[in-house]
């Protein structure tokens, strides 16, 4: 056995047609991220004195500065607090930083109100059971993904399961999905068709 693990046909988009996938897209303004298990790969170097070392994919950068370039925000959501997540936010230059955030779901409105978005101008990547709420909550107007080695009641419940696992360039395979479906939707838009 591998251990590379098969995605099931089943999972992938949920239930939304192309169409709405790409209205979707054309609105999200902010990308919101678990870092532990999604910009990372879950793993924690721990020495003696604590926390000593988190490996983060530069991919993953790449994604945040091409969300950047189409106008879209990127912010971390994490129960953790950490030294680590704050220098690589700030290096990411990211506007916003959510830490020690135990209820994702909770603090979802604050977490809009801070980014000055709208429920349908969210989306979100987790991998986790805490993530599964804000994962329902966002997935009502906007759009949620899961790393390909996510939890399976996780990426049962997203609209885009990756073929990327969490700290190999996860983050940038939703990113790039959601700039091709705008890219759809804006070629379409050019068309005088409705997306």
């Amino acid at each position: 056995m591998t251990g590379l693990r098969i995605a099931p046909s089943r999972w992938g988009t949920r239930a939304l047609s192309t169409e709405q996938l790409v209205a979707r897209a054309l609105r999200v303004r902010l990308v919101l991220t678990d870092c532990d298990g999604v910009l990372t790969d879950g793993t924690v170097y721990v020495s003696e004195h604590g926390e000593a070392l988190k490996r983060f994919s530069l991919r993953d950068g790449m994604g945040v500065e091409r969300l950047r370039e189409a106008g879209i925000e990127t912010a971390i959501v994490t129960r953790e607090r950490s030294p680590i997540v704050a220098r690589r936010a700030e290096k990411l230059r990211l506007p916003h930083l959510f830490e020690g955030v135990l209820d994702k779901a909770a603090e979802l409105a604050r977490i809009r109100a801070a980014a000055g978005c709208g429920p349908d101008e969210v989306a979100y990547i987790g991998d986790d059971v805490n993530d599964l709420g804000i994962l329902g909550e966002v997935g009502r107007e906007g759009l949620t993904a899961a790393p390909f080695d996510a939890l399976e009641t996780v990426a049962d419940a997203v609209h885009h399961v990756c073929r990327a696992r969490g700290g190999e360039g996860a983050f940038r395979e939703f990113a790039e999905w959601i700039l091709r479906l705008r890219g759809a939707g804006k070629r379409d838009q050019d068309k005088g068709e409705v997306a």
